[in-house]
């Protein structure tokens, strides 16, 4: 296959890192068009795998069997749907292929480049600050517990210190004052998705709210890529991990119009990083930024789907996952959206290795009198535990307001056993 050859043949053998919920609702869309998808993680029964063509379970942080595995399932494209995984066997893997083949036959979405740049947080806040050169809070980088508490001092309390390679919180700490620093570098490392041994610290942002902006690159009618954006989405977190999320999120027309810009500079910044080989940059991208009054300031990047995007299952025409298979498989797409939407997760409050739900059909009922529309996502993963995400509950309404209202009730009624 010549990797910059678009749109692709179907069906295309998709080989998936990583088979949580977002790689559960992205396996949907992939077998929509066709695709044969290979689900990988490192338990078996894994929400995506329950769905795919044929699932592996690997240690993805195991550069020997992830090397293997590439060189076994000899895929058409590799889609990364988690952190961690050691992402330079990617790298490695294309500049194997290419020396064989010459040009590589198979891509890593978005790019094995940025693949590897994303999940570090030393990286990808270095690249917007100072190659995209948008605004960022005030950071700094620590590899031990002594060169954190310098670095909290000097950026001030509070602080946030957070891994390098995390996600939905895990490791995070807010830091109020000197002696919470032990504790906060302790959990930093304990956490982490996977081991750098490097922190980041970074001061508390006074904003006024925070979104995520789905920026989406894809080809047009003429092979070129375009960014395209959905429409914002507000978010509320606790401990880094979303409780609620709604789209659209009402800004100022200047204000969303800067945070395009910032989005884009990021991404194009991003896939800049890429060699032309291995082929355009293309998929989802589910930048968080921060707004406080006309300025917005960059947060965070995932290369994919992202947890709080969720909501697109019920708001949008194409959801988040429908654009990033459409996207990395060079199909034309729409962003538009539908009817103004909100999604909050269904948590466990109960350790369990055989969940069992209550309430659905109460949640699926709820309409709380208004013309709110509800539906439910069970992920169908095999144990629970306390805090764990195990569904999500999804409304769509008059406003962003009715449909808050609805998903959270609908949240709350269901149960998990």
């Amino acid at each position: 296959m010549n990797a910059n050859h678009f749109p692709l043949t179907l069906p295309a053998k998709i080989l998936l890192l990583g088979s949580g919920e977002l790689g559960k609702e992205l396996t949907i869309s992939l077998k929509r068009l066709g695709c044969t998808v290979i689900a990988v993680d490192s338990y078996a029964n894994a929400p995506a795998m329950q769905v795919a063509d044929d699932s592996r379970i690997v240690y993805m942080t195991d550069n020997q069997a992830l090397s293997q595995l590439l060189s076994e399932v000899n895929p058409d494209l590799v889609v990364p749907e988690v952190e961690k995984l050691a992402a330079g066997v990617l790298e490695q893997w294309m500049e194997e292929q290419r020396g064989q083949a010459k040009v590589s036959p198979v891509r890593v979405v978005p790019s094995a480049p940025a693949v590897q740049a994303t999940f570090d947080r030393r990286f990808i806040r270095t690249l917007a600050a100072e190659k995209a050169g948008v605004p960022t809070s005030n950071y700094g980088f620590a590899s031990s517990e002594e060169q954190l508490e310098e670095l909290a001092n000097k950026i001030g309390f509070p602080c946030f210190v957070k891994p390098t390679m995390s996600s939905s919180g895990h490791g995070q700490s807010l830091v109020t004052a000197p002696e919470q620093i032990a504790t906060a570098w302790k959990k930093a490392q304990s956490e982490a998705r996977a081991h750098t041994n490097w922190v980041i610290c970074e001061s508390k942002i006074n904003f006024d709210y925070e979104i995520t902006l789905l920026t989406v690159r894809h080809l047009d009618a003429h092979g070129q890529v375009q960014t395209s954006f959905c429409a914002p989405i507000g978010h509320t977190q606790s401990r880094g991990d979303y409780v609620e999320s709604w789209q659209p999120h009402q800004m100022p027309p200047k204000v969303l119009a800067r945070a395009r810009e910032v989005s884009k500079a990021v991404t194009d910044a991003l896939a800049a990083e890429t060699p032309e080989w291995q082929g355009p940059v293309l998929g989802i991208f589910g930048v968080e930024l921060f707004v406080a009054g006309d300025e917005v300031m960059f947060s965070e990047l995932s290369p994919r789907p992202h947890d709080t995007g969720m909501v697109t299952l019920i708001s949008q025409y194409h959801s988040e996952f429908d654009l990033h298979a459409r996207a990395i498989l060079g199909m034309p797409l729409d962003v538009s959206i539908r009817r103004p939407g909100a999604s909050v997760p269904i948590k466990s409050q109960v350790d369990s290795d055989q969940p069992r739900f209550e309430g659905v059909e109460e949640a699926l009922a709820t309409t709380n009198g208004t013309n709110a529309c509800v539906d439910v996502r069970l992920f169908g993963k095999p144990e629970a535990y306390n805090d764990r995400r195990m569904g999500v509950a999804l409304a769509v309404g008059t406003s962003t307001a009715e449909a808050r209202e609805a998903a959270g009730v609908a949240a709350s009624s269901v149960k998990v056993r």
